[in-house]
């Protein structure tokens, strides 16, 4: 028996109305700064609020938010970013980035080969963590003083760092847009990975090109005050990322793949003496508090997990009351062609970005419109992902009114012999994220990749 639509006081507009409130709210905090996603709580928490005093039935409002919350779907995100986290949050302690910088001085680069290698770092240590921003924050303080002896252009570091953190946030299989985008549109994660490479390779070569042909300059003033604890063993945990993606790629369960790969990290880098035991768990007595490297990286999943939470819970509130359904078929009437579709999922996908400033919102937001117009018109899941991620992962990391550009020129701060670069500097550099917009932008507009990506089944 088919289940009523809920009315909503004021129709349509009283149905719409907590998502308003919730996006006008989520954009307001992000272009003040707001610095992750527990800023985003009491929004979703008002906004819940507004759809229960609208709802002519609050016990059926109730009850489809509480639906809305209890899909397998948002389960698995919320164990896959805290499995994540703990994954990522071990590789950091590791000492990775450092024996890569080490690796980097051993081959002797310089200028634009230099900015080549801050990219490839970069690149590695995002896919293997799966956060564009954390790999900002250990990478930069690090990579960027650096450049005021080696010759480089700092712009185009800088450019190359946000460069190297986008590419991981991208295509890592643990990374949480990697994770939403696929899991919204019901594909794998590790099928997804690999038709996603057909988008970010291209993308990442012309960056390569034009960081080795602009990122060398005249040497500048020494700097000083850089330390680092650079030695080589700490390549050997590389080990540990590239055989979660392989796993992934084998079409492993991605719960699977992180905890097996989290086990991997902590017993390797025990193993190395990366780390020691009491790092990864420990009792603070004075405090009657638990701490470690696991719990921290736990932590780092919980302001995620509970924002999608909320939020499906919202989007389960919306959903009862018809209104989706209704907007998804004036989509499908208007989406003909496969064209037209993927057109619609771009241009919702890309409102959506700048009314939230943040790519998962973005995704978790239009990701059942995409889904469903996309199917209707034949598009494949792997397709759908696609142009959701590469599509949220251009302007968040090229306009300077987002976190990434923002963090990535605050990091330029009070560092000896380089200078300050502001969040437009940094993205306006960012030579990957302007490739990939070309990228989708042709992809949508001629259909390259579609036949291909296609053929994608859901796991």
């Amino acid at each position: 028996m088919t289940t009523p639509a809920l009315d909503f006081r004021g129709g349509a507009v009283g149905a719409l109305a907590p998502f308003v409130l919730f996006l006008a709210g989520v954009g307001w905090l992000g272009l003040s700064g707001a610095p992750d996603e527990t800023g985003f709580w009491p929004i979703l928490l008002g906004a819940l609020t507004v759809g229960l005093l609208l709802a002519r039935d609050k016990r059926a409002y109730s009850e489809a938010v509480l639906d809305g919350m209890a899909r397998r779907i948002v389960m698995l995100m919320v164990l896959a970013w805290i499995l994540a986290g703990v994954l990522g949050t071990l590789l950091g302690a590791s000492g990775l980035v450092e024996s890569l910088i080490w690796l980097a001085d051993a081959v002797g680069l310089r200028g634009g080969g230099y900015v080549v290698s801050a990219f490839l770092v970069c690149v590695v240590f995002s896919m293997a963590t799966g956060t564009s921003l954390g790999t900002l924050i250990i990478c930069t303080p690090l990579l960027y003083p650096a450049g005021a002896v080696l010759g480089v252009d700092p712009a185009f570091l800088v450019g190359a760092l946000l460069s190297g953190a986008t590419f991981g946030d991208n295509v890592s299989p643990i990374s949480d847009s990697t994770i939403a985008s696929a899991t919204t549109q019901g594909a794998d994660i590790g099928g997804v990975v690999r038709s996603r490479l057909g988008y970010a390779l291209p993308a990442a070569a012309v960056a390569v090109v034009a960081f080795a042909l602009f990122g060398g300059a005249e040497p500048g003033i020494p700097a000083t005050g850089v330390e680092t604890t650079a030695d080589p063993r700490g390549l050997v945990m590389l080990a540990v990322p590239l055989g979660v993606m392989w796993a992934l790629l084998r079409k492993a369960h991605l719960v699977e793949a992180l905890l097996l790969g989290s086990l991997a990290a902590a017993l390797l880098g025990l193993a190395l003496g990366r780390f020691a035991p009491h790092e990864l768990m420990g009792i603070d007595r004075a405090e009657f508090i638990a701490n470690g490297l696991i719990l921290d990286g736990m932590r780092r999943g919980v302001g995620v997990s509970i924002f999608t939470i909320l939020l499906m819970g919202l989007v389960g509130g919306l959903q009862a009351s018809g209104l989706l359904d209704r907007l998804v078929a004036y989509a499908q009437g208007r989406a003909r062609t496969p064209r037209a579709a993927e057109g619609w999922i771009f241009g919702s996908v890309s409102a959506a970005t700048f009314l939230t400033t943040h790519s998962v919102v973005a995704m978790l937001s239009v990701g059942e419109l995409a889904r469903r117009t996309g199917e209707a018109a034949g598009i494949g899941p792997y397709r759908r992902a696609n142009i959701l991620d590469v599509t949220v992962c251009t302007y968040p990391f090229l306009l300077p009114f987002f976190i990434p550009t923002v963090l990535a020129g605050a990091l330029t701060t009070d560092v000896a012999g380089m200078p300050r670069l502001s969040a437009w500097e940094a993205g306006l550099h960012n030579v990957h994220s302007w490739a990939l917009l070309v990228v989708v932008v042709v992809a949508v507009v001629t259909g390259w990749g579609r036949g291909i990506a296609s053929d994608a089944g859901s796991p």
